[in-house]
């Protein structure tokens, strides 16, 4: 089905069967923490705790059989993130970071993570899912930022 009339913007049954296991998951450990949904809306949101949760990040992929969509995760301390994870089941990935830094776990075992080191636009990588998702003003901030990079890649979502 469709979250908005007049647009597509799919939501599967597994995106709210999903969001309902994380979400029972963490209020069975954490009874006090908030929750922000994307499928289910928020609970407790003034907690000083509060898990945010997209079960199913790409959904038009994961309904059109790419292995680009993920679980997505995080969790919020008095409002700044401390920790965040994207679980990618179709490839057998998983990617968070916390406060020991950024990980991997999957195919070719575990391993610590980190960004390239450069400050330079020049030498830079932009991943987005598409350009098509800025409009107006935003898609011409978008476009003068792209020009600036020396890689620019579309088509993943998660």
């Amino acid at each position: 089905t469709n979250k908005e009339a007049g647009s597509f913007d799919p939501v599967t049954e597994a995106d709210r069967e999903a969001e309902r296991a994380i979400r029972a998951l963490i209020s069975a450990e954490y009874p006090d923490h908030g929750i922000l949904g994307e499928e289910h809306g928020s609970e407790n949101i003034s907690s000083r705790h509060v898990w945010v949760i997209d079960p199913i990040d790409g959904t038009r992929a994961f309904i059109s059989g790419l292995p680009v969509w993920g679980t997505l995760v995080g969790l919020t301390v008095e409002g700044d993130a401390v920790a965040g994870l994207m679980s990618q089941p179709f490839t057998g990935e998983l990617f968070y970071a916390n406060a020991s830094g950024s990980h991997y776990e999957g195919p070719g075992g575990p391993r610590k993570l980190a960004t390239r080191k450069t400050t330079d636009l020049a030498k830079a990588t932009l991943f987005t899912t598409t350009p098509a998702l800025f409009k107006g003003e935003a898609r011409t901030r978008y476009d003068q930022f792209e020009k600036q990079v020396q890689l620019a890649r579309y088509g993943t979502d998660c």
